[in-house]
């Protein structure tokens, strides 16, 4: 996983990655962001319908090794699972294509709401200033899509596995016939979206959302429907703020099923550094800026995590 090329990315994703540092204090070894999070093992069972919208291995082939993240938001490693700022979560899904000789994959980056406070890294760097040094309130006034996503509703999950998660931004799958379609990921609780009022969150631990998921696992696997919104002409592909109508389409690409918790836990989320650019045949990102951004920031907190 490389570098972003344009040198401004790479400046705008190391910027990221201090400010955060500073509002959440440092914490080697760890995430910037979704500082607190879980690892876990499982396996994606495409749907012939995927296999007609790329050529991507994962669909065309009957079963596919993958790992998944969980997480809080915050940089705060110790955040209590009751905490608000821990919402929205997280859900990183990495396919494992191939092992040996050559370490292939290909992720998805996604967290339990549509919305994202801006449009590419120069603003999301603005936004998390303002957070930093106390002047949100008046950012937000001139900054209609972060006022959105502070506004937007973040219920507490009863379980990581009874949340729906969303991949803001957009890409481009690229059918084994030459034909394109942008398109937008959702993962979807097989077990349905299930959260806690205000009174149920009082009588949960600081940990109860990672308790639940062992509990869970010893009954069998966690099951997600991975889905793809479909763009039609004339929608925005390359701003995570514009959302599209909810009338578009939506096309299930693959089970995806969380089967146990991985061994050495820490060690491997230390290691593990997840890419938002697919890097992969058959999907390709759209035009949105804040992808490289979101990679660079990956990759620069990646490196400082293994080195700690």
């Amino acid at each position: 996983m490389p570098l972003p090329t344009d040198s401004a990315v790479v400046e705008t994703s190391q910027g990221l990655v201090d400010v955060l540092h500073g509002i959440f204090g440092a914490h080697p070894g760890q995430r910037p962001a979704h500082a607190k999070g879980i690892l876990l093992q499982g396996t994606f069972q495409p749907t012939p319908e995927a296999a007609l919208l790329s050529a991507a291995p994962h669909f065309h082939q009957s079963s596919t090794p993958i790992l998944a993240r969980f997480s809080s938001s915050t940089g705060i490693p110790n955040l209590p699972d009751t905490d608000p700022n821990g919402n929205p979560r997280g859900l990183a899904l990495r396919f494992i294509l191939e092992e040996s000789p050559r370490h292939v994959h290909t992720d998805i980056i996604s967290h339990s709401t549509p919305f994202f406070p801006a449009k590419d890294g120069p603003e999301v760097l603005a936004f998390f200033r303002a957070l930093a040094s106390g002047t949100i309130e008046s950012f937000l006034s001139t900054h209609p899509a972060a006022q959105a996503f502070i506004q937007a509703e973040k219920p507490f999950p009863a379980s990581f596995s009874t949340e729906k998660y969303f991949g803001v931004n957009a890409f481009k799958f690229i059918a084994n016939d030459g034909s394109e379609t942008f398109i937008r990921y959702r993962i979807i609780p097989v077990a349905g979206a299930s959260y806690l009022d205000d009174e149920q969150i009082k009588a949960k631990s600081d940990t109860y959302l990672y308790d639940e998921l062992s509990a869970r696992l010893s009954t069998g696997p966690v099951a997600f429907d991975l889905v793809a919104q479909l763009a039609e002409d004339g929608d925005v592909t390359d701003d995570c703020t514009v959302h599209w109508p909810d009338d578009r389409i939506l096309v299930k690409l693959g089970r995806v099923l969380l089967e146990s918790i991985m061994e050495d836990n820490a060690a491997e989320q230390k290691r593990i550094i997840f890419d938002p650019v697919p890097r992969v045949k058959g999907i390709e990102p759209s035009e949105d800026q804040l992808i490289e951004t979101r990679a660079g920031v990956y990759l620069i907190s990646g490196r400082e995590r293994r080195a700690a």
